[in-house]
């Protein structure tokens, strides 16, 4: 698919009957050309009506191309975030292109500042990369210049985007405990906010059923993603089913409170309980005892296969509407 397309400035001259060198004239604020004020102001008026921009990187672009990218995402620091940008520079610098990075957060309260701030740039594009996978509401800028979601969904816009393949992540915890040997087993699930949640629970749920366990055999809890919630979690299953011989956890957070929850019933985790997360977030994984076995999501991969459909997108070719990419189970010795 390709990008929407942004306000041109023939979009303004047809707003205002005006030919596309007189509103070239207005914008591009010649002093040395005579046009009355009232139709200066009635061109800018409209200009502003209709979003338009004198986008810096479009006027370079016409002679030459600026080799700037744009990243906007609330993960700029940690392994996850590093990963990401990890594959988005390596595309980057394979296309001989540098990276512009403007921070946001979270909740998307900074996103419309942060896309001003890089398209007063001279970037030929964006990638709009969060956490975790989600929907988010993006800012109409998004709809002026060529932008990939990685980590996302954005269904009012459309915009091409890369993202885990949750329900692949979901079947490879399931297969890596019934590997095991484990029958009785406890899924602790993320809150589902449209992202990842259900994907992995029909993964897991089929990969269960090719081994005769129905889903209506699974004990399953719903915690918020952290460790405090993966505790509680934990401790509300063994409780409920004290013959639970497996736990996989919807992160590596909620993985590090089932370890406690389980060591407070005095249950040795890897041995009387198997646990596995779907994250991979090393400074957690491999820094409990026992490492933990995880499902890691493609973070560089999503990086740097955004990256490319951007640069795809720049170059005025179609890329596809959505790309899954599977993860990969990392064994340790939870389970």
């Amino acid at each position: 698919m390709k990008n929407p397309r942004r306000t041109t400035m023939e979009d303004v001259a047809r707003a205002v009957g005006l030919s596309r060198t007189t509103v070239s004239f207005v914008l591009n604020d010649r002093p040395d050309v005579r046009i009355p004020a009232s139709t200066r102001e009635r061109v800018k008026r409209a200009a502003r009506e209709l979003g338009y921009r004198p986008h810096s990187g479009s006027r370079a672009l016409s002679s030459q191309r600026t080799g700037q990218l744009g990243l906007v995402s609330e993960i700029v620091t940690g392994p996850l975030g590093s990963a990401t940008i990890r594959g988005i520079r390596s595309a980057a610098r394979q296309a001989g292109c540098s990276l512009i990075i403007a921070p946001t957060s979270a909740g998307g309260e900074e996103d419309p500042q942060a896309f001003e701030t890089l398209l007063r740039t001279c970037i030929e594009g964006i990638v709009y990369a969060t956490g975790r996978n989600r929907r988010v509401s993006l800012p109409p800028q998004a709809r002026e210049i060529p932008t990939v979601l990685v980590h996302g969904t954005d269904p009012s816009l459309g915009l091409p985007e890369v993202r885990p393949d949750e329900h692949s992540l979901g079947r490879l915890g399931a297969q890596a405990l019934l590997e095991g040997g484990h029958r009785d087993i406890g899924v602790i699930e993320l809150p589902d906010d449209g992202g990842a949640t259900p994907g992995r629970r029909s993964g897991c749920e089929e990969g269960l059923a090719q081994a005769g366990i129905p889903w209506e055999a699974v004990r399953s809890a719903r915690a918020d993603g952290t460790a405090r919630g993966g505790h509680a979690a934990a401790s509300a299953l063994m409780e409920e089913s004290p013959g639970l011989t497996a736990l996989l956890c919807g992160n590596d957070l909620m993985a590090m409170g089932a370890y406690e929850a389980l060591r407070d019933r005095g249950l040795r985790v890897g041995g009387d309980v198997a646990v596995i997360a779907i994250d991979d977030q090393g400074l957690i994984a491999d820094q409990l005892r026992p490492a933990l076995t995880t499902v890691a999501l493609p973070w560089e991969d999503m990086g740097r296969v955004g990256a490319e459909h951007l640069l795809a997108l720049i170059a005025g070719e179609q890329v596809p509407a959505r790309t899954l990419l599977p993860g990969r189970l990392i064994r340790r010795h939870s389970a």
